[in-house]
């Protein structure tokens, strides 16, 4: 195993650990009965290109190091995505409260997007992780935000890369409209929680009456 596997993996294991939490605090609120903040988890380690990238800008070396773990709290990355904007307060809040991380920096490019219309909120948590070694503390970012703002940050993501940063006027005013125009949605749809959240609930009741089996093992589930 070579020496960036050996660095990385806390990193994997860190991000392993962390999808399976977030996910099961969405599993619970399905439990409960209740709307989950939470749509979907996702969550990566950052690619040896992406990372050379990286200590380039911030001119430090390219190499497996307790500065580069400091440098680039990125390594470990996770994105929740919510439905709605106010889902994301209350996603941050769940997070705060946990004692199996703790929070050490945010960034809130919601209430103050970049200039170039990206909206998402940011975290930079510290979670430790056990090895055979024992334990160590890995920083990993997570990106909380609703499914419109996702959509922009990745259409955004793919430009960047084909013009390196330097989009054309055009573009740019582009992109900002289309930021503006998701944001908007995000609002209309809050706007509406109410009645899509009453709607979502009334096809799942529909889709488990008409399936037998779902209904029989959810009466079973109740007399147990």
């Amino acid at each position: 195993m070579g020496q960036w596997d050996v660095f990385l993996n806390p990193y994997k294991q860190a991000v392993d650990e962390l999808k399976i939490k977030l996910k099961g605090m969405r599993n619970q609120f399905g439990i409960l009965g209740s709307n989950s903040p939470i749509e979907f988890v996702t969550g990566r380690v950052k690619p040896l290109a992406s990372i050379y990238d990286k200590t380039l800008e911030k001119g430090i070396p390219f190499e497996p190091s307790e500065q580069l773990a400091t440098e680039l709290q990125d390594i470990a990355g996770l994105r929740i995505m919510c439905q709605f904007v106010d889902d994301i307060k209350t996603v941050t809040d769940l997070i705060r409260q946990r004692e199996d991380l703790r929070v050490i920096e945010v960034r809130d490019y919601i209430t103050h997007s970049k200039p170039s219309g990206y909206r998402s909120y940011h975290m930079i948590v510290q979670y430790p992780v056990e090895t055979v070694h024992g334990k160590k503390v890995i920083l990993a970012e997570i990106q909380i935000r609703t499914l419109a703002m996702n959509f922009w940050a990745s259409i955004e993501h793919s430009l960047n890369y084909k013009y390196k940063g330097l989009f054309p006027e055009e573009i740019k005013n582009r992109l900002q409209s289309a930021a503006e125009a998701a944001f908007k949605l995000d609002e209309e749809m809050s706007s509406i929680r109410s009645e899509i959240q009453e709607a979502q609930a009334y096809f799942t009741e529909i889709k488990e009456a008409q399936n037998p089996t779902i209904r029989s093992n959810t009466q079973n589930k109740e007399h147990e």
